[in-house]
């Protein structure tokens, strides 16, 4: 039963995150637009670009790879990627089967009590023996101190707010009339552009609106909601644009 639970956990899990995208029925603006997804993006949101190669890597069963890029992602507070980590601890996909270690993982993933992940924690929980459940206490404070909220938040606001800066050339983010000519991602090759209000939207680069919208992506349970769309293929180090402003 637990096996079963887990496994459609994981197939949730990847269903939404291969989207980049899930929304609550009930708020279409709860979302991240596919069309604002250009190497230059994702470049400047770790978290969603290494939840996604991980994805990729996942698909493609090269597991210890996804592993690395999963755990890449988790190192900027991706829940979403520390919850996969546990579930392939926990069935043992591409590395040693280690419950504890599993735990220690979902908790984090559970850190701002997403009810999904929640629920996954307290199963993981119940299934371990005394033994285990000490062992994934105690292993776990150090994977908190490095991947928790209060480690992993800075990390990546740092970088939001840099690229943020480089991107519209102002310490307050003025967009004016800047257009993004996308040379990546969905909109690439169409002609069409983006304003620089859709593609700097604060939801996406104000650190504290971007962690309420992973909140209203993530806090409602997953059933029910799965949007899957494609995704666009990053490079390793991607490029920066000559002039800044085309991404």
């Amino acid at each position: 039963m637990q096996a079963r639970a887990m496994n459609a956990f994981r197939c949730l899990v990847l269903a939404v995150t291969l989207g980049l995208a899930a929304v609550p029925a009930v708020a279409q603006e709860a979302r991240i637009d596919p069309a604002v997804l250009t190497e230059g993006f994702l470049a400047a949101h770790p978290d969603l670009r290494w939840r996604a190669e991980g994805v990729r890597s996942y698909e493609k069963k090269d597991y210890a790879v996804a592993l690395a890029e999963f755990r890449r992602a988790a190192y900027y507070g991706d829940k979403p990627a520390q919850a996969m980590i546990a579930e392939m601890y926990w069935n043992g996909i591409g590395v040693a089967t280690d419950r504890s270690l599993a735990y220690a993982w979902m908790d984090i993933a559970a850190e701002r009590l997403y009810h999904d992940f929640l629920v996954r924690r307290e199963g993981i929980w119940s299934a371990l023996d005394a033994a285990e459940q000490q062992d994934a206490l105690s292993r776990g404070q150090a994977l908190m101190a490095e991947y928790g909220d209060d480690a992993a938040k800075p990390r990546l606001e740092k970088i939001l707010r840099r690229e943020q800066r480089r991107g519209t050339g102002s310490r307050v983010g003025f967009v004016g009339n800047l257009t993004i000519v996308p040379f990546t991602g969905p909109l690439a090759g169409t002609g069409m552009t983006l304003t620089g209000e859709e593609y700097y939207a604060p939801q996406y680069w104000q650190p504290e609106k971007y962690w309420q919208l992973q909140d209203t992506i993530w806090k409602a349970p997953l059933k029910g909601r799965v949007k899957v769309g494609e995704l666009e293929n990053v490079p390793a180090e991607p490029a920066d644009p000559p002039d800044g402003k085309d991404k």
